[in-house]
């Protein structure tokens, strides 16, 4: 399998991209650890994923440092180094325009989409750094490489933070064989639209990404040989507009 003995942590895995992720690697015949914040989601994924080797949970906090050092240092004791790394925690608000963001609700975004990348970053390159291997697949946005109303400012902001994140971890630490590659998805049909101002229609969200199709995308970084790496990919629905 083409993943075979791989260990994959998946961060925001208990729905949407993360999720189908999981599924796809798993598959592949990888070693899967998802986590997020709600153990129920978690234990959900887990328990609905068949594949030769069970997919695990950890519950943990992306902006809370004790909790991502916790997570690495128990996929490390029960599983070893891992091998990739998908950065996929990311948040929105109701309320995002200028005129009514809140000062918590941006800290709020800013802690989980682009501090929270960064401490899970920080806890898991040194062991790549050690092996001369790795690879640091971080979903970003479209949001993250151009400014987006609809998105908001926040996670405008925290998105090219991380994509930001994702290039500098390319020239700090391609001659230590770490790959690291931001996937820039278009509108997602996740329940993170569930944060929308404005209702999505069953229509729209049929007619935009599904979530396993950023994981088919996901999956075509990690599984190019350690020659080859992908600094970014876009990835949109057919009829939205990108030029």
């Amino acid at each position: 399998m083409q993943f075979q003995d791989k260990i994959v942590l998946i961060t925001g895995g208990g729905t949407g991209v993360g999720e189908a992720a999981a599924a796809a690697f798993a598959a592949g015949g990888a070693q899967v650890i998802i986590t997020g914040r709600r153990t129920e989601k978690l234990a959900q994924v887990c328990e609905s994923i068949a594949s030769a080797k069970p997919v695990r949970y950890y519950a943990a906090d992306m902006a809370n440092r004790a909790q991502v050092t916790a997570l690495v240092e128990w996929v490390n004791a029960e599983f070893g180094p891992i091998d990739i790394l998908v950065s996929n925690a990311g948040v929105n608000v109701r309320e995002r325009t200028l005129a009514e963001l809140s000062l918590e609700d941006w800290d709020y975004i800013m802690n989980v989409n682009a501090t929270g990348a960064y401490n899970i970053v920080h806890a898991v390159l040194p062991q790549m750094r050690a092996r001369k291997d790795g690879v640091v697949i971080s979903v970003s946005s479209i949001a993250g490489i151009r400014p987006s109303v609809l998105a908001g400012a926040a996670y405008s902001a925290s998105k090219h933070a991380m994509t930001a994140l994702t290039k500098v971890i390319s020239l700090e630490e391609k001659d230590n064989g770490i790959r690291a590659t931001a996937i820039h998805p278009g509108e997602i049909n996740t329940p993170i639209l569930d944060d929308r101002p404005v209702k999505v229609s069953d229509e729209h969200k049929a007619n935009i990404l599904q979530s396993e199709d950023v994981a088919a995308a996901i999956l075509f970084v990690a599984a190019l040989p350690p020659r080859a790496n992908v600094p970014e990919l876009t990835i949109k629905p057919t009829n939205a507009a990108f030029a």
